[in-house]
């Protein structure tokens, strides 16, 4: 009994030192200056830049991002609406989409429309690597460049889904990760009148408008474009509303 209450004291002891050794050095790391460094380096994460939501905020432009991975049946009217409007928006490219319709892709580049990346198989990117997330934009960049001579420098993940890794993997390709800060929802397929109503209620200085190819969008764009202009604003790409 002796004996085990002198290893229970003992043992105490020892953690008695380890405590007050911690104790000294947190207390000179403080005094030096060095703690602050070391806390950052343990729980912090790298330093990538945020994707960016909207363009510059002085100049009354918005910019139309159109992500494509289906709908290519209703490409002809909108881009015939553009070409009526002279007006060139961003593409954001599905590769395995751009697999299928090369020759729709080169009509996009020769129409003088700007091509971003929207991966090759549209993941969760959340879910991947990066070394996955690089692999899924190097291979659309690839595509898109061996079809049109372009090469992508925008990425819109897909779902609108990022975390550090995948802006990271961004970063480390040379890539401005893109959202949106108005989105016409026309994947659900509403009616002309609503999709046209959610833009122009939220239309702001700098808008980045989320849409894709869908007979809604492809209907509305007349009248929205019309409706944007009457109040004031020019259309453009991305890259020219992030200057």
């Amino acid at each position: 009994m002796g004996l085990q209450c002198k290893i229970v004291f003992v043992g105490k002891i020892r953690h008695w030192y380890v405590y007050f050794a911690i104790g000294v050095f947190m207390t000179v790391a403080m005094l030096s200056g060095n703690l602050q460094p070391l806390i950052a380096t343990s729980h912090q994460p790298s330093s990538v830049p945020p994707p960016v939501f909207q363009g510059n905020q002085s100049k009354p432009q918005v910019a139309f991002a159109c992500n494509v991975f289906w709908g290519e049946e209703y490409l002809p009217d909108m881009l015939k609406t553009l070409d009526e409007n002279n007006i060139r928006i961003t593409f954001f490219i599905g590769g395995s989409w751009a697999n299928k319709y090369p020759e729709i892709l080169k009509d996009l580049a020769n129409k003088g429309h700007e091509l971003g990346n929207h991966t090759y198989s549209h993941p969760h990117p959340n879910n991947l690597s990066k070394e996955q997330n690089k692999e899924q934009i190097t291979k659309t960049e690839e595509l898109v460049f061996t079809h049109t001579g372009v090469r992508t420098n925008l990425y819109a993940p897909p779902y609108g889904e990022y975390n550090n890794t995948v802006l990271l993997a961004a970063q480390e390709l040379n890539y401005t990760t893109t959202m949106w800060s108005i989105d016409t929802v026309d994947w659900k397929r509403p009616p002309p009148e609503v999709l046209k109503e959610r833009v122009l209620k939220k239309l702001h200085n700098g808008a980045i408008i989320l849409m894709h190819p869908t007979a809604p969008t492809a209907q509305a764009l007349p009248s929205l474009i019309a409706e944007i202009k009457n109040r004031g604003y020019t259309i453009v790409n991305v890259s020219d509303i992030l200057k």
